[in-house]
């Protein structure tokens, strides 16, 4: 099903762009109202073909009610920094505070992803493109402060927080931050 909603998404971005970049622009120069040309069919074809093709895996995914698969788990953290959003790590003291921490990115999903999303919308049910880009955005922040922390030489990071925003169409800033310390004993 997924490989269906990619090859319709993939159709829908090609079609739309030879439509915007080259239909448009051929049918301004030629003016004279001549027939359609085939490669502006197909293209027009595509688009439209792409938008029925993910319409109808979606529609068909929802009918089934089957649970939208949830990718890989991200990568274990093997550096042996303990993160915890509290001030104090239980059992631990914190012989001495390095500093602030913080891991950021910026991530988009593409206009194929996009449009299946906007489609979700329309039938209902969870937004698994966005779901699964936030998941890659919060543990790629997340590898990156800990990467950090162990530069400094940090046994844990305290008072973690995420942060999200966005920025641009459905392009979503994560910060995630917190207090980088060295336990006792």
């Amino acid at each position: 099903m997924k490989a269906l909603q990619y090859i319709g998404s993939l159709a829908f971005v090609l079609g739309l762009f030879v439509v915007v970049f080259a239909g448009v622009p051929w049918h301004v120069i030629v003016a004279d109202d001549p027939p359609v040309p085939p490669w502006l069919q197909a293209a027009v074809f595509c688009l439209l073909g792409g938008i029925l093709v993910v319409l109808v895996t979606l529609g068909l995914e929802q009918w089934m009610r089957k649970p939208p698969s949830q990718g890989p788990a991200p990568a274990e953290r093997d550096s042996g920094v303990v993160l915890i959003n509290s001030t104090d790590v239980p059992g631990r003291q914190a012989r001495e505070v390095l500093g602030l921490v913080q891991g950021h990115t910026v991530f988009a999903i593409w206009i194929g992803k996009d449009l299946s999303a906007i489609v979700r919308l329309i039938l209902g049910g969870e937004l698994t493109e966005y779901t699964e880009m936030m998941g890659r955005a919060r543990s790629t922040a997340t590898n990156r402060m800990i990467a950090e922390a162990v530069a400094m030489g940090a046994d844990a990071i305290i008072n973690v927080r995420y942060m999200t925003t966005s920025v641009v169409g459905s392009a979503a800033e994560l910060l995630v931050y917190g207090t980088a310390v060295k336990l006792a004993g």
